[in-house]
């Protein structure tokens, strides 16, 4: 009994002596000219520190709170508001807002918003606003926005928004967006990375980065990466790379597209308008000028030659190919039929040769390729030991005779050796002999 009555009595004279505090701080403060810098707030205008313009506070308590300067630590239920500057700790749990700049830390439960700049580390549970620059760490659940430069760290679960030019890095759940000349550092996106003008450094995005002029450094997105000028470094993608003047490497799992290349393409497509030093390696090459190497399937340009070939020979008894003629080399796709030994069934095959032709005399030219044929042998299987399938290594020299413009005859002689895809080993081996025509 003894013991509650002695508690009550404390929390009895605990209460009386901060409602004597207040009051004694109240008229205090009056009459130090309202600068005693400590404000205990209720509200905006139920505080010690009524708010007024040469006020700076030192320690703020409260519920919501309308201050000057905070030059301390200021702790809100609910929010705080500084007309001026914040050098110190902001901590509220709904929102902070400063008009002039933040120096120090500042957090809260929903947003901070500050009219000029924040040096520190902000943040917010939603959104961090800042008018002007900022110069440490921006965490936010959902949106970092700063109207001029950034120079540190930005993490949001959407977005982040810079206005000019920032040295930063900067990871986001859906985009970063940079508005201004400049972009260094790291950004990391799930959606993208968008940069008005220029990027240094490295941008990792989900689907997509954009860069509207150079990229000095590394893009890597898994649909799409686009440079609008020039690309001195590595994008790398799923779907495809697009840069106007690419100076370096492109490596996409389907195209890449440059207007002048001076570097290297590797991908399914590679297309260039203008390669004065580069190399493209690919299924399908196209280039106006011819690149320094093209290694492919299929390499074009404006002067290639497309030429239907119809022949037929001792290994396979019919064939149709498509040849792709440029200056020097030419590669070849067809198929054939009738590919085993007579007397046997039906059978096909579909191959691919690569080579060289150098004409020797007016309308005679000699050539010489090697080749792969891929061989399905059908109802065939299981007769005389024939596998379902088997393989070719061909080699082939030729001599072609060009008639008119667009027809022309040939002779190949070659060696031919198939073997079996499962089990290994040598199915046959014989020379090549074949005739045919050139049409176009």
């Amino acid at each position: 009994m003894k013991r509650e009555y002695s508690q009550m009595r404390f929390t009895i004279l605990f209460v009386i002596a901060v409602a004597l505090s207040f009051i004694f701080c109240n008229s205090t403060i009056k009459a130090q000219n309202k600068s005693g810098g400590i404000n205990l707030s209720l509200w905006k205008n139920i505080s010690t520190q009524p708010y007024d313009s040469l006020q700076t506070t030192y320690l703020n308590l409260g519920v919501t709170s309308r201050l000057n300067r905070l030059n301390g630590i200021g702790v809100n239920a609910i929010s705080s508001v500084a007309a001026k500057d914040v050098n110190g700790i902001q901590i509220s749990g709904l929102s902070n807002v400063v008009g002039g700049s933040v120096r120090g830390v500042q957090l809260s439960g929903l947003c901070n918003i500050n009219g000029n700049n924040a040096s520190g580390i902000i943040g917010a549970g939603i959104a961090n606003v800042i008018g002007d620059n900022l110069q440490g760490a921006g965490i936010s659940g959902l949106m970092n926005i700063t109207g001029d430069n950034c120079r540190g760290v930005l993490l949001s679960g959407l977005m982040n928004i810079t206005g000019s030019n920032s040295s930063s890095i900067e990871i986001a759940g859906l985009l970063n967006i940079g508005g201004g000349s400049s972009s260094r550092g790291v950004k990391v996106a799930g959606i993208g990375n968008i940069i008005g003008e220029n990027l240094s450094g490295i941008a990792a995005g989900g689907l997509i980065n954009v860069c509207g002029k150079n990229v000095n450094g590394i893009q890597i997105a898994s649909l799409a990466n686009i440079s609008g000028k020039q690309t001195n470094g590595l994008q790398l993608s799923a779907l495809g790379n697009i840069s106007v003047n690419a100076n370096g490497l492109q490596v996409a799992g389907i195209s890449n597209i440059a207007k002048k290349l001076n570097g290297s393409q590797i991908s399914i497509l590679n297309i260039a308008d203008d390669v004065t030093n580069g190399v493209q390696v690919g299924l399908v090459n196209y280039s106006r000028s011819s690149a320094k190497a093209k290694f492919g399937l299929v390499n074009l340009n404006p002067s290639t030659r497309y030429q239907l070939m119809i022949f037929g020979g001792n290994t396979t008894k019919g064939n149709l190919a498509v040849r792709f003629r440029n200056e020097l080399f030419y590669t070849m796709l067809g198929m054939g039929t009738y590919c085993l030994e007579s007397g046997k069934k039906f059978s096909a095959s579909t191959f691919y040769r690569t080579g060289l032709r150098k004409e020797f005399a007016r309308n005679w030219s000699v050539s010489g390729d090697i080749g792969f044929q891929h061989i399905e042998t059908f109802d065939n299987k299981g007769t005389d030991n024939i596998p379902a399938r088997m393989y070719s290594l061909q080699a082939r020299l030729n001599v072609e005779y060009q008639m008119t413009n667009n027809f022309g005859i040939f002779a190949s002689g070659g060696y031919n050796q198939t073997n079996r895809y499962s089990g290994g080993g040598t199915y046959e081996k014989k020379p090549i002999a074949e005739l045919g025509i050139i049409l176009f």
